[in-house]
């Protein structure tokens, strides 16, 4: 009996660390009920009067009643999203998906051990759902093969294994969501009371659900119905009496139906989280009771509940106790062990709770408040002194009552175990009786794993270095005695993964100890310690170096702490050396990719291989931090061995050994790259493997990866061809060559086009006797494909991009006379042009609506094609200085004619746009007079976006001409001004968001417009514009200021009205402006801050509040007195602000230090919002 083992214990210390590592969730079996005829007789209740009497006192009435209970299943089975069930990890029999094509390991699915838990729908889920909210998407998360990181290595002689899923913390609890129901209707005022609710709840969910469509084909489509039947849930949830109703469904098991039931223990859920201090104390205590009743009905019950109904009620029971325990129920666990006593469906129900509880108490997913931190650990520390004691005895006699008739309860206890260890006093768990129990287990195959995960938590409960070290110690004499040390002799790769989590968490927590100690200055207790950790080394090198890299990835934390105390060592000894080197040969030999790893499309295993090799390059980078001499010979020894051979030797060890080449520019870092000087030892071991990559023709190896891995290496190592240019030829070939650019696989032509991009650039001046060699080689690459020629070009257009990026290079950086370059540039930029003008003819004529696209696309990569050859200038090497002037003025020429074309204006437009900004840069001054012309058509029917990417080029030309384009800008500013107030005032529909996201980037757009132009020094152009048209400026800033919530747009409203202040707002300002400045400056910079919208908690806000305060200092700095006596006088009080704060602010103001007076105003507006 586990209640005669209940009593008070005493308190234990509560650790600091907790680890959430994660564990793997199974499920149980459940069968799907039926409702009988008693059930359905017990459903019949009294019907209140009302508008829905008629329908209820229809014949029909009773069988909707009999369908809501049928349909519900049949939604459960054909997943409707109304009425979602459990899915089939929740409702089956633990059965897994098989693994992917990676073949991982052998033997045979167990049954799951654990239940998991299926989503519900929206934030707190549905009647009709299952588990929902934050935990719920963490379940669902888990159920997802992708989840889990692939196997690789199939052992000879084993079968097929199943997946396993990913580790989950949390084995069989969901946490509903928290969002509550905001804006959603109360319940009809008629229905309100207590005795007309029964049947009204009923009838209508009969009715709700039946409007939802469950029934029907229609239940997947028709989501707006679902909606609403939803929102009546919720609706229902939120009423005053619903959950008696739901209370007495429970405790008299009314409902058969799984989602009713789910539903029911919602809406007790919701009045316990949200509504519980309103209650009566007879109404908590009919909660209280409802749940002890419920739990007494599931001992006697044919069938056990389903896996997600058994969770919420877990959730529930624990919500209670969090609420009551302190209080009103401090024999809570008492009295559900007195329930339960050791009946299997009361024990599982019995730990399902104490997860729960866990989860409330401790579980760091959830984010609790301060309150609900303090509450938790008050909860705790009553737990540890009342009940923890007589807690853990209860586990014990689960575990020894069912260890060899019930895997699945003795796994569920082992998870409690682990889940509590980590708060409760170590020694009641740490002791002989609990840890035999546990060595005993981990030799049974149903429960070692999760025997190995509840000695992992053990092991890693924060407690004295040297007492840690005794518990580890101990532990791993009794494991190898057990013979659990010989991994070559276990064939199951699942418990080896949780086998080498162990090890490793063993390991770290002895690394650990060692750290403390020596801090502590305990020399002789650290070396002992660090003789613990010495003899696991051969242990986690077994683990390192096996073929599943599930088995390796485990260890590898292990690995890494122990190369950071053989770094911190003044010295290694001959073992310690020895081991490093073995680290380092497992590391080289664990990077080598699969036979099955697919290359030309890569998916999750070969994601999750990638990242596993990321693992593995921190532990080289490790390495080389140890014992930099010993990983530049390894790798100096494998690269030549292996590329002595590469034409017989298999293609990922030649990868792998390039691989190691390309890594060691990381491991052994230099400033700049410079790898060739400096130590002489490194410099000559990475000359002699790059000359022997760039000279053993390894390049031609027919493997994509080994090409790939090639390229990226004489890239990285680009100073390499400073100190023997004589190699680039080679490489050149090899970059345009089949091994190259024009490569059998497109992956490899497009990277390849990116890497020939960057070894031209940093070559230089070394490339000068190849220029036009490169360049006639090159010239197919560099076609324009017209979308009619149905041919297939060898590279996409966003690598020929690099291609005359690198072309451009190619004859800017050459020694050619200006001339000469002159020639290139136009022999390289003219069929561009010439194919420009065919296919803008082609354009205009075409009819088909794809073809004109196809069109457009062509044309704008064109001009894109050109816009990317000017990257290759610089301030050194300018358009003028080569000569080229002429060229991108052709081309200008040629482009701008596409903005008058009428189709596809967005596209040509934006690609003329992008060329525009690069001339401005390039040809300077020469641009200028396409600007009208440009800026005249680019104007014309435009839309939001089309300004809004418009008004850059005009900031940019405004910013860099400056009074040279006053004139243009004078003539273009009120037009521009009329587009942008045209757009801005066209209606849209309330909930287009899209629409307001636009315009509100437009208006943004619209002011960096008037903040350039005041900044620029260029006012004039405003004050020119006629006195309506400037009043009608100066207030659409001001409204910026005032009356859009967008604190960006806020900020430079006010840099610009500062600005404005700073050059209109002396006496010898224009007529009127000081009047202005008074009348709607000041105002705006009070009205703005006061807005509730003005959230002084926000980053950009404050940002707004401190351009404001620049606004008042400058406004202060150009009227002088006349400000403060404004301000002391009229604005402030008619504001009613106190006299002493007028006084206090207007000395703030004064303050010569412009910081003092922001601080100032933000604590001003901080007291005076509400």
């Amino acid at each position: 009996m586990l209640l005669q083992h209940m009593s008070s214990g005493p308190s234990s210390r509560e650790s600091p660390s907790r680890s959430l590592r994660p564990r793997p969730r199974n499920s149980h079996h459940s069968g799907t009920e039926r409702p009988s005829p008693a059930a359905a007789d017990r459903a019949r209740l009294p019907d209140p009067a009302g508008s829905l009497g008629a329908e209820r006192a229809s014949p029909g009435w009773l069988n909707r009643r009999h369908w809501f209970h049928s349909a519900a299943g049949r939604c459960q089975q054909r997943g409707s999203a109304a009425a979602r069930g459990p899915c089939p990890r929740a409702a089956g029999g633990g059965t897994t998906a098989p693994r992917g094509p990676r073949g991982r390991g052998g033997g045979t699915s167990r049954p799951a051990l654990r239940p998991a838990t299926c989503p519900g729908r929206g934030a707190e889920g549905s009647a009709a759902g299952g588990a929902s909210g934050e935990g719920a998407a963490r379940h669902a998360g888990s159920c997802s093969p992708a989840a889990r990181r692939p196997r690789r290595g199939r052992a000879e002689g084993r079968g097929q294994r199943q997946l396993r899923f990913p580790e989950v913390r949390r084995p069989f609890r969901t946490r509903e969501g928290r969002s509550a129901s905001p804006g959603r209707p109360p319940p009809p005022a008629a229905s309100r009371g207590g005795a007309a609710w029964p049947g009204w709840t009923r009838s209508l969910c009969s009715w709700r659900l039946r409007s939802c469509g469950c029934g029907s084909g229609q239940r997947r489509r028709d989501g707006g119905v679902t909606g609403k039947a939803l929102a009546y849930f919720e609706q229902l949830k939120i009423s005053q009496d619903a959950w008696q109703v739901c209370a007495e469904a429970l405790a008299q098991s009314i409902y058969s139906d799984d989602h009713i039931k789910f539903f029911c223990f919602q809406v007790l859920e919701h009045q316990i989280k949200f509504k519980y201090s309103e209650l009566t104390e007879v109404q908590q205590q009919l909660i209280r009771e409802t749940l002890i009743t419920w739990l007494q009905a599931q001992m006697l019950n044919p069938q056990p509940e389903k896996t997600f109904i058994r969770n919420k009620a877990a959730q529930v029971f624990a919500l209670l106790f969090v609420t009551e325990y302190l209080t009103k129920w401090p024999k809570f666990f008492f009295d559900i062990l007195s329930v339960v006593d050791l009946n299997p469906r009361g024990v599982d129900m019995y730990l399902r709770i104490l997860m729960a509880v866990d989860a409330e108490l401790v579980d760091r997913d959830v984010v609790h408040t301060s309150e609900e931190a303090r509450r938790n650990t008050l909860l705790k520390d009553t737990m540890r002194e009342q009940c923890i004691p007589s807690l853990v005895e209860s586990w014990y006699q689960i575990l020894q009552n069912y260890q060899y008739n019930n895997s699945e309860l003795t796994c569920q206890c082992l998870e409690v175990v682990g889940a509590y260890v980590s708060w409760i006093d170590l020694s009641l768990i740490a002791n002989e009786r609990f840890i035999n129990m546990l060595l005993g287990h981990m030799s049974v195959e149903v429960l070692r794993e999760e025997a190995c995960d509840c000695l992992f938590e053990i092991v890693n409960k924060g407690m004295d270095p040297i007492d840690k070290t005794k518990l580890v110690e101990s532990l791993c004499q009794v494991l190898q005695s057990a013979g659990l040390f010989s991994i070559d002799q276990e064939d199951d790769v699942d418990f080896l993964a949780r086998f080498s989590k162990l090890v490793n968490g063993m390991g770290q927590a002895l690394i650990a100890s060692w750290t403390k100690l020596i801090k502590n200055g305990d020399m002789k207790s650290a070396q002992d310690t660090l003789q613990a950790i010495e003899a696991k080394v051969a242990l986690m090198l077994q683990l390192l170096i096996h073929e599943d890299d599930d088995i390796s990835s485990n260890i590898i934390g292990f690995c890494y702490d122990y190369l950071h105390i053989l770094k911190q060592l003044s010295a290694l000894s001959d073992q310690q050396k020895a081991n490093v080197e073995a680290i380092m040969l497992a590391v080289m030999k664990k990077l080598t990719y699969d036979e099955e790893y697919n290359f030309e499309n890569e998916g999750e295993d070969e994601a999750m291989f990638v990242e596993y090799r990321k693992q593995l390059k921190l532990l080289l980078d490790r390495l080389a931090q140890v014992s930099p001499e010993l990983l530049l010979a390894s790798v100096r020894r494998v690269f030549n061995t292996t590329l002595q051979n590469w034409q017989t030797t298999r293609f990922m060890e030649v990868e792998v050994a390039i691989r190691l080449l390309y890594m060691l520019a990381e491991a052994l870092p230099v400033s700049h790259g410079a790898h060739f000087s400096g130590d002489v030892t490194k410099a000559t071991a990475l000359q002699d493997m790059m000359r022997t990559l760039v000279t053993s023709g390894v390049s031609a190896y027919q493997h994509t990866s080994v090409t790939l891995e090639f390229f990226e290496t004489v890239v990285r190592y680009e100073k390499f061809f400073a100190v023997e240019p004589q190699h680039i030829p080679t490489v050149l070939m090899a970059f345009l060559d089949h091994r190259g650019l024009r490569h059998t696989s497109p992956k490899v032509r497009s990277r390849t086009a990116y890497l020939f991009s960057r070894f031209v650039k940093s070559l230089n001046k070394q490339m000068n006797p190849f220029i036009e060699d490169v360049l006639n080689r090159i010239q197919d690459l560099l076609e324009l494909s017209p979308p009619e020629n149905g041919y297939q070009a060898l590279l996409s257009s966003d690598d020929q991009l690099f291609i005359y990026e690198t072309a451009g290079v190619l004859i800017v950086n050459s020694e050619y006379s200006a001339e000469r370059k002159q020639v290139l540039m136009r022999n390289l930029l003219t069929p561009l042009m010439e194919k420009f003008k065919v296919l803008l003819e082609k354009l205009m004529m075409a009819q088909d609506e794809d073809r004109q696209m196809a069109l457009a696309d062509c044309l704008n990569h064109a001009v894109g094609f050109a816009s990317r050859t000017s990257k290759a200038f610089s301030n050194k090497q300018t358009v003028k200085q080569c000569g080229c002037s002429e060229v991108y003025l052709d081309c200008l020429q040629t482009f701008l004619p596409a903005l008058s074309c009428p189709l596809q204006k967005e596209v040509l437009r934006s690609g003329v746009r992008t060329f525009l900004h690069r001339m401005i840069i390039c040809l300077e001054e020469e641009v200028l007079p396409f600007i009208p012309s440009a800026s005249e058509h680019m104007l014309k029917d435009c839309e939001a976006k089309d300004l809004q990417e418009f008004i850059p080029l005009i900031n940019q030309i405004t910013a860099k001409f400056k009074t040279q384009v006053s004139p243009f800008l004078q003539q273009m500013f009120m037009p521009l001004l009329h587009a942008i107030f045209e757009v801005l005032l066209l209606p849209a529909e309330e909930n287009d968001q899209s629409a307001a996201l636009e315009k509100q980037m437009l208006r943004r757009s619209y002011f960096a417009f008037l903040q350039t132009v005041t900044g620029s020094g260029m006012s004039e152009v405003i004050a020119n514009q006629g006195a309506e048209n400037v009043e009608r400026v100066l207030f659409t800033v001001i409204q910026g200021a005032v009356d859009y919530p967008d604190p960006i747009a806020q900020k430079t409203c006010f840099i610009i009205l500062s600005k404005l202040v700073e050059l209109w707002g002396g006496k010898d300002g224009p007529v009127g402006f000081a009047d202005f400045v008074y009348k709607h400056i000041v105002p705006a910079c009070f009205v703005a801050p006061l807005k509730q919208t003005f959230d002084l908690a926000d980053a950009q806000t404050v940002l707004a509040l401190s351009e404001c305060a620049v606004t008042l200092k400058t406004i202060h700095l150009k009227r002088g007195p006349e400000c403060i006596q404004y301000l002391q006088q009229e604005y402030l009080p008619s504001l009613q602000v106190a006299p002493e704060i007028i006084q206090e602010f207007c000395q703030a103001l004064q303050q010569p230090d412009a910081k003092v007076f922001k601080n100032y105003l933000k604590v001003f507006f901080q007291r005076a919002k509400p």
